[in-house]
């Protein structure tokens, strides 16, 4: 007896228990478990995690299609509108959307007909819509540029001109920016040209050096037409061994040699003492 009661006291707790949680799902706010969180299932109002949000989500409602698809051998068809208007579709293996929706018609009993009546009406809402939003669109650049202002009172021309003044603002900054990016492009080619233009004045500075130089050493030889007798040597350095071969002698060691004393200009003139 104790045994049986205990069995139908279980059971009376088993039944309460799956009607309190059949009322508490019933009542509780919709709910869904993701990971380690809960998200509430309602419109996400940041444009970026709604966009995250939604290729996480696409993708992964397509890869269960394919799972489907191939696990069950089912044909389907998948259609997803993003926000933005962008179109995403999946079908199954070995068939195309078209065959899908013609199949799906077929099911139905809805003709091709009825389809293409509801498209047509929806074309023809989204035309004047949108050409109600080009009427708006161009009555506005027309106010920009100071025509049709007879519509407009006190506080639209108000809002209007701070508008454009606004506008004038960030031209300006950017017209400024242009400018200055210019200048800094000119100040950056005036260095290099300044840089280039040292560069060749001190080249044409060692150029000139050189042939002075050289002009020098020229004249110097021409000066000193003495070493004419004592035949060609190869270099100065041969001619002064040569004259340190044996000592002059005590006359001529009275006398400094100029470059300029005719004595030394005339060829009839000999040394004794002089040898080799």
């Amino acid at each position: 007896k104790k045994k049986k009661a205990k069995k139908q006291q279980q059971k009376k707790f088993l039944l309460v228990l799956s009607l309190s949680l059949r009322r508490r799902k019933r009542s509780q706010h919709c709910m869904v478990i993701m990971g380690r969180g809960k998200i509430e299932i309602k419109k996400i109002e940041n444009t970026t995690n709604r966009q995250v949000t939604f290729s996480k989500r696409r993708g992964g409602l397509i890869k269960k299609a394919r799972e489907l698809s191939v696990l069950c051998d089912a044909q389907l068809g998948l259609i997803i509108f993003s926000s933005s208007g962008k179109l995403f579709e999946f079908t199954s293996e070995d068939n195309s959307m078209q065959e899908i929706l013609a199949r799906y018609q077929k099911a139905t009993g809805k003709s091709i007909k009825e389809y293409d009546n509801q498209c047509a009406q929806e074309v023809r809402h989204e035309m004047l819509r949108l050409r109600d939003q080009t009427d708006r669109l161009q009555a506005s650049i027309r106010q920009y540029t100071g025509e049709n202002l007879t519509a407009l009172d006190y506080n639209d021309l108000n809002e209007l001109e701070q508008q454009l003044e606004v506008s004038v603002d960030k031209v300006r900054a950017r017209k400024n920016q242009l400018l200055q990016q210019q200048l800094d492009n000119l100040r950056r080619k005036e260095q290099i040209l300044e840089e280039q233009n040292s560069h060749l004045y001190h080249s044409i500075l060692e150029q000139q050096a050189a042939a002075e130089h050289h002009q020098a050493m020229m004249e110097h030889k021409v000066e000193h037409p003495m070493l004419e007798h004592f035949g060609l040597y190869a270099t100065d350095e041969q001619a002064r061994n040569l004259l340190q071969l044996s000592p002059l002698s005590p006359q001529l060691h009275t006398f400094r040699l100029q470059p300029t004393q005719p004595n030394l200009q005339e060829r009839g003139l000999q040394y004794p003492d002089l040898q080799l």
